[in-house]
């Protein structure tokens, strides 16, 4: 099976322009193609992780990457998939953010001389004069046209400001820019990005002339991707600081019956042969199938060893109860008052919610346990003494963490 004909097989393919001639570049290495990444954070999360394996596969076949990074689109915010306006970040948190992405990003993509590039926007977009700009690319643009994209069209109920306005034409320069100056010839994107990333085709197509041959993929992954980057305890992250290898094992264990082939087929790099060979798998066997996905996954973002190390502790966390290989949180005096720690604030602390909010409706469902015992209510403390003998709290049936005292 040829590259472009494995990438519908396993899902990632939604929406394309020029299907024969994308077919074509792909399957014999002539694409140079870009995917963006906001640095809105200081860590890739899984949302991302999609894309990355998406960069490695076309990479593996002899394709050319560019990794952008939003670093000026930053400075505006992507309004897609949002109900309200993004917070600000200065350049300083922006900068920081970027450099995180580029160390993560290296254990996926090889870069170098005539491999993977990466570039970040903001060297040209911050250098732009605002009215040279407008006169050299605005025309392109029908605000009729904008005001249709879904990327828009969430945001006219609430308010839509000027300033968000700006991102369609910004994210369409970025294209317009990498093709003149990088040869870029195709760009990715989740498919909540396809009205941004037709206007950087159409772009193109209006100031370079019709045999300027550039091409859109918009990918199933996005929609999956934000689905599967956010859990009830917050984001799962790439940094092994915020996200243990052992809970990003876990997280993979513990998906639903019904999305762990489907992950399999998009993220592993596992046969499509094999892969097909597990699809009337069932019962215990899916169990199989979720102990091969948190494998595999955890062995692309965290290494073989780490990989290794998560699978016996889930092992034996689970078959004997054995504490000592749960991922753990030191607390510190401060954090107690009068020698105890509400459970809601030990949850928060150790990752278990990603505020008293949510950790009390995990409470009151009765979803929470400290040394197997249920905890009874949202006022329910743990005590100094419990914390220097270490304490084992579990949300739900699979997720167990261990608290204990600086």
């Amino acid at each position: 099976m040829k590259l472009y004909d494995e990438l519908v097989a396993r899902g990632l393919i939604a929406q394309v322009t020029n299907e024969e001639e994308i077919r074509e570049m792909i399957d014999n290495g002539k694409a140079t193609f870009y995917i963006g990444f906001d640095p809105t954070a200081d860590s890739l999360h899984v949302g991302h992780f999609m894309a990355l394996c998406l960069m490695k596969r076309l990479q593996m076949a002899g394709n050319k990457p560019i990794a952008l990074i939003g670093g000026g689109t930053a400075m505006i915010g992507d309004p897609s998939g949002r109900t309200d306006m993004r917070s600000m970040m200065t350049q300083e948190t922006i900068q920081h953010n970027c450099d995180c992405f580029k160390k993560q990003m290296e254990r996926f993509i090889e870069f170098g001389e005539g491999k993977a590039r990466m570039v970040n926007n903001a060297d040209w977009l911050l250098n732009l004069n605002y009215v040279d700009f407008i006169r050299e690319i605005g025309g392109c643009f029908s605000v009729n046209n904008m005001l249709r994209a879904e990327c828009f069209k969430q945001r006219m109920e609430k308010g839509l400001s000027f300033l968000e306005f700006n991102y369609m034409p910004m994210q369409s320069y970025d294209f317009y820019y990498l093709f003149q100056h990088y040869g870029c010839n195709m760009q990715f994107g989740g498919n909540d990005q396809w009205s941004n990333m037709l206007g950087g085709t159409e772009l193109i197509r209006r100031k370079l002339g019709k045999d300027a041959h550039a091409m859109t993929i918009t990918l199933l992954l996005n929609s999956e991707g934000k689905k599967m980057g956010k859990t009830a305890s917050g984001a799962v992250w790439l940094d092994p600081n915020k996200t243990s290898p052992f809970d990003f094992y876990q997280y993979w264990r513990n998906v639903e019956d019904a999305d762990v082939l489907k992950c399999i087929r998009m993220l592993t790099f596992l046969p499509m042969e094999e892969i097909d060979a597990m699809s009337d798998w069932k019962d215990a066997q899916l169990n199989t199938a979720k102990e091969i996905l948190a494998y595999e996954l955890t062995k692309l973002v965290h290494g073989e060893e780490e990989a290794d190390k998560a699978k016996a502790a889930a092992k034996a966390l689970f078959a004997g109860g054995d504490d000592a290989n749960m991922p753990t949180t030191e607390i510190a005096a401060d954090k107690l008052t009068d020698g105890k720690i509400g459970i809601l604030n030990l949850m928060v602390a150790c990752g278990l919610a990603p505020s008293n909010k949510q950790a009390r409706q995990l409470v009151e469902q009765g979803g929470v346990f400290v040394n197997d015992e249920k905890v009874p209510a949202p006022t329910f403390a743990v005590t100094e003494e419990m914390l220097k003998e270490g304490v084992k709290i579990r949300k739900g049936k699979k997720v167990f963490h261990k608290a204990i005292l600086a």
